[in-house]
């Protein structure tokens, strides 16, 4: 079985490469990207504008769930997962998520609306994917979710059995 000091410095290696790779996104490739497309296409409007916005706050929403996944990870390495700090830690990275998420639903809708009110982008295959974006979003909210409820639940166990010993 691998220990889990073989698991956790991997883990976080990657949880830093992640963030700093979104950070690029937000500081470089998302700006550099959206701006190119207002000025190319100026009939957009403020479409690229509101796309950039959107980017930018669903990367710092998964910034914040790298971050509470990086504390939780710490307390793992200290035996101290079941206690209040770590619910503290998992109620933020579920609450990023679901506040990324309804994000998601906003701009999902208002691309419909889009879609539906400008002929040339009257095309059925143009809601699948934000359509797709939020229902793979709403079962990673779900999923969230039901394993905070598993972590409360293990640690009314642990708090039980610590009892019983």
């Amino acid at each position: 079985m691998l220990s889990l000091e073989r698991v956790i410095i991997p883990l976080r290696i990657l949880i830093v490469l992640v963030f700093a790779g979104l950070v690029v996104a937000q500081v470089m490739s998302l700006p550099g990207e959206f701006a190119q497309q207002a000025r190319e296409a100026p009939e957009l409007g403020a479409a690229p504008w509101i796309l950039l916005a959107f980017g930018i706050f669903e990367i710092l929403c998964v910034q914040v769930v790298l971050v509470c996944i990086w504390r939780l990870l710490s307390l793992i390495g200290s035996d101290r997962i079941f206690s209040a700090k770590a619910f503290v830690w998992v109620d933020v990275m579920a609450w990023a998520i679901v506040v990324a998420w309804l994000a998601l639903v906003g701009v999902a809708v208002w691309l419909m609306t889009l879609f539906l009110t400008t002929p040339e982008l009257r095309d059925p295959g143009n809601g699948v994917i934000p359509t797709g974006l939020v229902l793979i979003g709403g079962v990673v909210v779900l999923v969230v979710v039901v394993l905070r409820a598993l972590l409360h639940r293990a640690a009314e166990m642990r708090s039980d059995l610590e009892e019983v010993i």
